[in-house]
């Protein structure tokens, strides 16, 4: 639970697509073979709509070679993709006009909404209310104008941003690090990574550190042009999504490629599972899916919480023990991240999302903005917690984090032995559950019942809301609700998924999930959720 996908996830809709329902399998489970090619009239028949977060649909068969395989993903991962017709008759139902409305709803107002998130904790005192002021003065559109940058201000975020991601690319391929294999695709083909995370994390943060020692740059200059960086990565990522409809189109990198002939959604949802680009620089090439999540998304955090914090001692000749709380603990968090980064490419996130604007924007923007706001409001916003409650603060900060690292190394670890493993000091409790797969083949998973995954099915989301508690708290205690909208985000998005990933997990193994609930009664929180 490192990196959540910026919007929760829908569950699919009902209908006779058993692979619809089904939950994220493991790299070791993800054998099967890939179901035969169908007809238009025949994936017209068996297939319901998709909805705008979750691909629905049968992957594209199998090709006997290379280039059989990038032949045939245009025309075989197209009449498998369960959407081909969203275009005819399926789109007059009620339920792909959600679709379709929804995802013009999100690609329409989110990117504005990061904007105004920005806006309101720079200069309205991380106050909503202020922001409605603001628009029963100036009128809708005028408050909305107010948090656009001018366009010579945005030229400058997009250098930024774009010597940002530049950087990051070369670190991603120079920078040395084991070979490390993704989860095998529907089509088979098996993703390959360069394991140098920490590395390129810890890197980063030096350069930063340099830079600013060596007056490059001010340590804290993020602060200074933060609105115009983030309507920078605005640009950047839209279109980049737009690159990415195309290429997945007409020059996808792997079968595992299609399109429903809705744009807005295609846009939305992403053409591609696995896009990369760079060969002839490097074999492996960039994974887009690792660039723009991992090191664009998740380094801008940690490294632009230092420089927020940074920032504050510009300003006021201290770090406040708020910020340090804050701080402090997000960077620990993003180390984290980066510790497990291999696991997080391993993810349901990764296996099934698309890279489109659900995943790329969602991480070069609403990460960079919706991730701080917290430390962005209290840069200009300095208060004494007090030593008890820094030292309690920080204290429960580190405990969160590394029981939400603990959780993910107890399932990796169970994983990668086949259940054959000690927890807690004993052998690992599991349940053998059979499932079967679109094609009728039957398969098994394990499911852990013991570690942090006996208290509860989904334990490792109360450590993580609870060290998003601790670094977003201080702007709560200090009246800003902008700069508390982190927490409230994440705490709807966590809820909510965690009962859409029990049905979905219901569908799928049936008996055997009700017996795991019985043995694990507790969704989130034990005796209360």
């Amino acid at each position: 639970g490192a990196l959540k996908a910026p919007f929760p996830r829908r569950t699919p809709l009902s209908g006779s697509n058993k692979a619809a329902t089904m939950a994220p399998r493991t790299p070791r489970e993800s054998t099967r073979k890939s179901p035969r090619a169908k007809t238009p009239s025949q994936a017209r028949s068996k297939s319901p709509a998709p909805r705008p977060a979750r691909a629905v649909g049968k992957s594209p068969a199998r090709a006997s070679s290379p280039a059989a395989k990038t032949r045939a993903s245009g025309k075989d991962a197209q009449e498998d993709w369960v959407s081909l017709n969203m275009g005819n008759q399926a789109l007059l139902s009620g339920e792909v006009l959600k679709v379709v409305i929804g995802s013009l709803i999100l690609l329409g107002c989110s990117p504005m909404f990061a904007l105004v998130l920005v806006h309101a904790n720079i200069n309205l005192e991380g106050s909503w209310l202020a922001l409605w002021h603001r628009i029963v003065a100036a009128g809708f559109f005028g408050a909305m104008n107010e948090a656009i940058p001018a366009w010579s201000e945005i030229f400058v975020g997009v250098q930024v941003a774009a010597v940002f991601l530049v950087l990051q690319m070369a670190i991603m391929w120079l920078m040395p690090g084991n070979m490390h294999t993704g989860p095998i695709a529907p089509s088979g083909h098996v993703p390959v990574y360069k394991a140098n995370g920490v590395q390129a994390f810890l890197f980063t943060i030096f350069l930063w550190a340099a830079g600013a020692h060596l007056g490059f740059f001010k340590a804290g200059f993020i602060y200074d042009i933060f609105a115009p960086f983030i309507a920078a990565c605005n640009v950047i990522a839209l279109a980049l999504c737009v690159i990415l409809y195309f290429k997945g189109r007409f020059a996808p990198s792997t079968p595992d490629a299609g399109h429903t002939g809705n744009l807005a959604f295609d846009i939305f949802w992403g053409t591609e599972l696995y896009p990369r680009f760079g060969h002839s620089l490097w074999a492996v090439g960039f994974d887009v899916k690792l660039l723009t999540n991992c090191r664009f998304g998740m380094m801008f955090w940690g490294v632009g919480v230092l420089s927020l914090a940074a920032k504050q001692y510009e300003l006021y000749g201290f770090v406040s023990s708020s910020m340090l709380v804050s701080a402090a603990i997000q960077v620990v968090y993003v180390l984290k991240f980066f510790l497990w980064e291999m696991g997080y490419m391993c993810t349901m996130d990764i296996q099934h999302d698309r890279a489109g604007f659900y995943i790329c924007w969602g991480c070069m923007v609403w990460v960079p903005s919706m991730y701080t706001c917290h430390t962005l409001f209290l840069t200009n916003h300095p208060y004494a917690l007090g030593t008890p409650l820094t030292v309690f603060l920080l204290l429960l900060g580190v405990a969160s984090v590394y029981i939400n690292y603990d959780a993910d190394r107890q399932k990796t670890t169970f994983r990668e032995s086949k259940g054959k493993c000690t927890i807690w000091g004993k052998p690992a409790r599991k349940i053998e559950a059979q499932y079967l797969t679109s094609t009728g083949a039957k398969k098994t998973s394990l499911l852990l019942l013991s570690g942090w995954w006996g208290v509860s099915r989904h334990f490792h989301y109360v450590p993580e809301l609870m060290a998003a508690f601790v670094w977003c708290a201080p702007t709560l205690w200090e009246g800003s609700l902008a700069g508390f909208t982190y927490f409230i985000f994440l705490s709807i998005l966590l809820t909510d998924r965690s009962f859409r990933d029990d049905a979905r997990c219901r569908s799928k193994y049936g008996d055997y999930w009700t017996q795991y609930c019985a043995a694990v009664p507790y969704k989130i929180v034990p005796y209360l959720l």
